[in-house]
């Protein structure tokens, strides 16, 4: 981001999304919403043994704004037992919610104010021309002055212009029943993402459960051929939980840009669009809507600040396709690095023991043989 936008732009950008965190957390505690269930903290744990690499990325981190902290293997192991993990990252500021009853709670605030929430109701065409724009739905034509876009992947029959420049990525998400020991083995209570490429997202729900996500694809599958795969990966990484079972299971499907970046701002006069939110979590959506409200009402300018972040195509079924590629060929290569790195941590183990035993031999008693 420095690179393409420069330091102080990005130090904004960064102050946006951190703006984002305490909307959600204003919101949340100003409205009393009820079952949003919110739990600090979030950690980042590298499977790889880089504390080096890790560190420097903490300074460039806390260098734009970040409030995030280094955490080394053994206190990362204190509250993860798993040999698996090294090092990570911990964003102190970071909370998860229950994103659905977030929803409906948004939702009940918005009807409260005035607004009109028509669920079920798919826009089949746009003509975004002229002052009034005009929306076809099953059941009516409307006519506004100003749209947003804010479907995401799917508004690939209304835009394809649009639903061309999202990867869409589905990730397979399960719950499992409740786990007697849960508490004992977990010990951290925020959210937690293992692996360089974030490979697992999991958190503790409702005291005894765990939430666990991945096995992430570019095309959409039925969840339920993931659930044995799902609760394999558990198993891999905390078999002192015993044994495991899905409770529930479904897929979610988000839209990725090619920068990574969000795709936020007027296209042209009176249409907006606040999209591309994939791998950036729900406060960059609160702040995108704040920026395109700021815009409309206010003629706020904020959100030219991802004007360097154009709309780009992904490559449709081949961009698809060489996207899948590279994320299995690289979880292949960081598979590799993970193994040579327990490999290293087992062999500095056994030469410390072998040079302990070497300061410290033991004691050697030599008996005398009996008179005669």
């Amino acid at each position: 981001m420095i690179e393409r936008v420069g330091l102080d732009t990005t130090k904004q950008l960064w102050a946006l999304s951190e703006r984002g965190v305490d909307y959600v957390r204003r919101t949340i505690e100003e409205s009393g919403m009820s079952g949003i269930d919110p739990v600090p903290g979030w950690l980042a744990v590298s499977k790889i043994d880089t504390p080096d690499a890790q560190r420097a990325e903490v300074e460039r981190l806390r260098w734009i704004g970040a409030d995030v902290e280094f955490w080394p293997t053994a206190r990362v192991r204190e509250a993860l037992p798993n040999s698996r993990y090294f090092n990570a990252l911990h964003y102190r500021n970071a909370f998860h919610i229950h994103p659905l009853n977030y929803a409906l709670g948004l939702a009940a605030m918005a009807e409260k104010a005035g607004a009109r929430i028509f669920e079920d109701t798919p826009a089949l065409s746009i003509d975004p021309a002229g002052v009034r724009k005009r929306i076809v739905t099953p059941a009516a034509r409307l006519r506004a002055s100003k749209v947003v876009l804010a479907g995401n992947v799917g508004i690939g029959n209304l835009m394809p212009r649009l639903a061309s420049t999202l990867l869409p990525l589905t990730t397979f998400v399960l719950v499992t029943e409740p786990i007697t020991n849960l508490g004992d083995v977990i010990r951290y209570r925020g959210a937690v993402s293992d692996g360089e490429r974030a490979d697992n997202h999991y958190r503790i729900v409702g005291g005894d459960r765990l939430q666990w996500s991945g096995r992430m694809r570019t095309w959409e599958a039925e969840p339920h051929r993931f659930a044995r795969s799902l609760v394999a990966d558990i198993r891999r990484n905390y078999s002192a939980l015993g044994e495991i079972t899905a409770a529930s299971i479904w897929r979610g499907t988000l839209g990725r840009t090619v920068h990574h970046m969000p795709q936020v701002g007027e296209l042209e006069p009176g249409l907006w669009l606040a999209s591309g939110f994939g791998g950036h979590g729900l406060n960059t959506t609160a702040m995108a809507g704040e920026l395109v409200a700021r815009g409309m009402i206010d003629n706020d300018e904020t959100w030219r600040l991802f004007a360097p972040y154009e709309l780009v195509w992904v490559g449709g079924r081949i961009g698809r396709a060489l996207a899948q590629g590279v994320y299995w060929g690289s979880g292949r290569v960081n598979g590799v690095c993970a193994a040579w790195s327990r490999t290293a941590e087992r062999r500095r183990a056994r030469r410390a023991n072998r040079q302990a035993a070497d300061r410290n031999p033991p004691d050697v008693k030599i008996s005398q043989p009996p008179a005669v």
